[in-house]
């Protein structure tokens, strides 16, 4: 569940940080907007996880149709190259 809370208020920022916990980020506003999210650490790193993830699958799928199938042996002998 968010929490939505002016930039203004973060000059208590103690009572806003006191929301922040996994899966319960609070979403800052500037000018009635939002502007920044305050999340707990752990959950940032797994949302960049997740991002790097699918930006590996996409070039994978991205190679895929730029390049086509290979075989599991021309698989094999491109490892081999590399090692």
């Amino acid at each position: 569940m968010e929490n939505i809370v002016p930039v203004s208020d973060m000059r208590s920022y103690n009572q806003a940080l006191a929301n922040v916990e996994a899966g319960h980020e609070v979403i800052l506003t500037k000018n009635g907007r939002a502007k920044y999210v305050v999340s707990d650490f752990e959950e940032y790193q797994k949302m960049k996880a997740t991002l790097t993830l699918f930006e590996e699958l996409h070039k994978g799928k991205q190679a895929l149709k730029d390049e086509g199938a290979i075989s599991l042996n021309e698989l094999k002998a491109r490892m081999n190259e590399k090692l």
